[in-house]
């Protein structure tokens, strides 16, 4: 058997994806989190495409020790209930963290993006409007996050803000723009809510809002939510 770790092994579970520049973004995003969290081990897993799948993961890990799974997921969800939630439940040595959203760091990041569109935050003007765009989950409580989440960056843009999703809610993202339109909105700003490029990332892409901020990606807040995340559930696993 391997040697125990000195802290709980990070284990970081991501959707996963075909996209190889989305591979890639969550790949340097690890890279920086071990740079955050240079004694912590970190392990690489998913819950849907890639492999190798989280049961088989936590499965491999647990026999070392206390471990805390970190889903690298923006909301609450099937993915964190059932397939994160359900492989942690035979171990009592692991602990699930929370999704990271909602929290500020991920406005902060937000932020950060819209600041990288042409005119940047402080460009908006009257008649802009911003469609927070979210992957979209059948389970109510992402909706009741995602919701949260657009409350707290609402603090922080003039401009008003509305929710659309890709898939599992309402409305869809192309419906989310064009009611913006119907309400006399002169320009549709998309805030990808969405970590990395990939499927998602495609449909804000292609829902016809007039510009679309980047996935969150490797922005320094997202790195910091994550090992505050890990360091949270991390307290309650040893």
């Amino acid at each position: 058997m391997s040697t125990p770790p000195t802290t709980p092994t990070l284990i970081a579970c991501s959707h996963g994806t075909r996209s190889a520049e989305g591979r890639a973004t969550v790949s340097a995003l690890l890279d920086l989190l071990s740079q955050e969290l240079p004694e912590t081990r970190i392990v690489q897993t998913f819950v849907d495409v890639e492999e190798p799948e989280v049961t088989d993961v936590v499965a491999r890990v647990a026999p070392d020790g206390p471990a805390v799974v970190v889903p690298l997921l923006l909301s609450t969800g099937h993915h964190t209930k059932v397939d994160i939630g359900g492989a942690c439940a035979r171990y009592p040595q692991l602990i699930a963290a929370a999704a990271l959203g909602p929290h500020p760091l991920l406005v902060r990041a937000l932020l950060n993006r819209l600041h990288e569109l042409p005119g940047g935050t402080a460009g908006f003007l009257p008649g802009d409007h911003v469609v927070l765009a979210a992957a979209g989950s059948t389970d109510p409580e992402a909706a009741l996050a995602v919701e949260r989440l657009r409350a707290l960056l609402q603090e922080e843009i003039p401009a008003p803000i509305s929710v659309g999703y890709g898939a599992g809610a309402s409305p869809r993202l192309p419906e989310a723009v064009a009611a913006a339109r119907a309400t006399g909105a002169r320009r549709v700003i998309a805030a990808s809510y969405v970590l990395a490029p990939g499927h998602f990332a495609t449909l804000v892409q292609r829902a016809g809002a007039d510009a679309v901020s980047a996935p969150l990606g490797t922005d320094p807040a997202v790195v910091s939510l994550i090992a505050e995340r890990y360091r949270e559930a991390a307290l309650v696993s040893v």
